[in-house]
């Protein structure tokens, strides 16, 4: 069997496995049992004549030959997917960006950028999907993304280690602020003190996103009173009573009723920015546009301001 051989299946479950980083995450996305996915990247393997992954305690890595390989395959594939929707009489490949974004994203930069875009360049199709800044990192090095918006923490360092470097341009950095009931004690108040944050009940984020729920100046273990994955939901269990979490200043514009967005004041500054991330070559015309739709929306977003008060 030669590399010529190798299936469109497998190739797409390589290229899964590569976005995701781990089988079992590959296998999930995909419907699959995890012993199919191994299997299919068996065949591939055997196909290539080399190992395409490099099995690890915390997932696999692409080997160098995996890497030409979903490089490869995510070409092929995208391919076949634009014939598929030129067939159903969708929009040609020419014109079509895929985008990936982190949750919060999604409430208010998104949407403006979007909106935007329609106006100015109606044929320009834009595939966005959500996930964690990890997952949007695999899926531009994986080839299945064009570009990503992912989030930094200080002290902001590059989001992978992989070589070539990502290009990453900032879009946005704003303070980190908490989110308080209405009628909650702290709510009286334009700003809370940090000192003032010791004793609360916290909602959480579950996973890799806890920070986004937790003060990180927070000099005492937490009380969590919830976890929750969607942003919505911790503030809609802050507006029900049920504790405290932080949100980027950017949501204060959409928070739900019954939830005051405040300022932090006391210990260092907790500040996190928005980045526009791609591989390290040259944006096809689309992609550029959909990059600077981005841009003008979170200079937008900045200029308009965010009340602290639903």
């Amino acid at each position: 069997m030669t590399f010529a051989d190798a299936s469109l299946t497998a190739l797409r479950v390589f290229r899964e496995v590569a976005e995701r980083g781990t089988l079992t995450a590959a296998a999930t996305a995909l419907g699959y049992t995890q012993s199919a996915v191994s299997r299919q990247i068996a065949s591939l393997e055997r196909a290539a004549g080399t190992p395409l992954l490099e099995r690890r305690h915390d997932g696999v890595r692409l080997t160098s030959a995996g890497r030409i390989v979903v490089r490869r395959a995510a070409g092929v594939l995208d391919q076949l997917d634009a014939t598929a929707r030129e067939l159903a009489g969708l929009p040609g490949e020419q014109g079509t960006v895929r985008l990936g974004w982190f949750p919060t994203a999604g409430a208010d930069l998104l949407p403006r950028a979007l909106a935007a875009l329609r106006r100015t360049h109606p044929a320009i199709t834009v595939l966005s999907r959500e996930g964690g800044t990890p997952a949007l990192v695999r899926a531009l090095r994986a080839g299945t993304l064009d570009l990503a918006l992912v989030a930094s923490a200080p002290p902001f360092r590059p989001p992978d280690t992989e070589t070539p470097a990502l290009a990453l341009r900032t879009l946005a950095e704003r303070s980190l602020r908490v989110a308080v009931p209405a009628s909650h004690p702290l709510a009286r108040r334009e700003y809370v003190d940090v000192a003032d944050l010791r004793g609360q009940r916290w909602i959480a984020g579950s996973g890799d996103d806890r920070v986004m729920g937790v003060w990180p100046g927070v000099d005492e273990r937490p009380e969590i009173a919830h976890t929750a994955r969607d942003w919505l939901a911790k503030l809609h269990l802050v507006a029900a009573g049920c504790g405290i979490t932080t949100v980027p200043g950017s949501l204060g514009a959409v928070v739900p009723a019954g939830v005051r967005v405040l300022a932090v004041r006391g210990g260092p500054g907790e500040q996190r920015r928005v980045l526009l991330a791609h591989l390290p070559r040259p944006l096809s015309d689309a992609a550029a546009r959909v990059a600077e739709a981005l841009r003008e929306a979170a200079l937008e977003t900045d200029s308009v301001g965010a009340p602290t008060t639903r």
